[in-house]
């Protein structure tokens, strides 16, 4: 029997990391994941605030050192100053995947005209994605709906676990053997 896929989930804020408020967004992460992955995971989740060094040190623990195949981030993707983890997520990667954001700022656009504001991005790092999503609950599902189909053989394609999506997640995508 393989050992479970690793999973990290980091959310990036100032408050919620300094106990002000509770973080959804990390939670939502969290719920998402577990109603769409039938392969059997272990989260490993990180509440930070939004300060690059710490966003940088955190991406590349959660990849060198825990192992995760996946690292899925929300917060931090906006235009404001404290707003880094997409060049955070940049300067730990040794490839950009901006397809992925261009997919979920697209998706985003249906439901709200500020989405072009957003700069969620995803990048590869060993054999890890990272994937920077918004920091709105519900958008993080939405987004999430969008690029799922993908991230499973994107995994695969750079040696991570392999993921298996349940009929309640949108379709995974890995193309037919010749």
């Amino acid at each position: 029997m393989s050992l479970p896929a690793r999973i990290g989930i980091v959310t990036l804020s100032d408050r919620a990391s300094a106990g002000i408020y509770e973080d959804l967004s990390g939670k939502a992460i969290d719920e998402t994941l577990t109603a769409w992955l039938s392969t059997s995971w272990e989260k490993v989740y990180r509440l930070i605030p939004d300060d690059r060094p710490t966003i940088e040190q955190t991406l590349i623990e959660l990849v060198d050192v825990e192992r995760c195949s996946l690292v899925v981030t929300t917060g931090g993707t906006g235009p404001a100053l404290r707003d880094v983890t997409p060049e955070a997520t940049e300067a730990v990667c040794e490839k950009m995947m901006p397809g992925f954001g261009e997919l979920m700022r697209q998706v985003s656009l249906k439901s709200v005209p500020t989405a072009i504001l957003s700069r969620q991005t995803a990048g590869i790092r060993k054999q890890a994605l990272i994937v920077n999503l918004p920091g709105k609950p519900a958008s993080i599902r939405e987004c999430l709906e969008a690029v799922f189909p993908a991230i499973p053989y994107c995994i695969d394609l750079i040696g991570g676990a392999f993921l298996e999506g349940t009929s309640a997640a949108p379709k995974v995508f890995r193309p037919k053997a010749k």
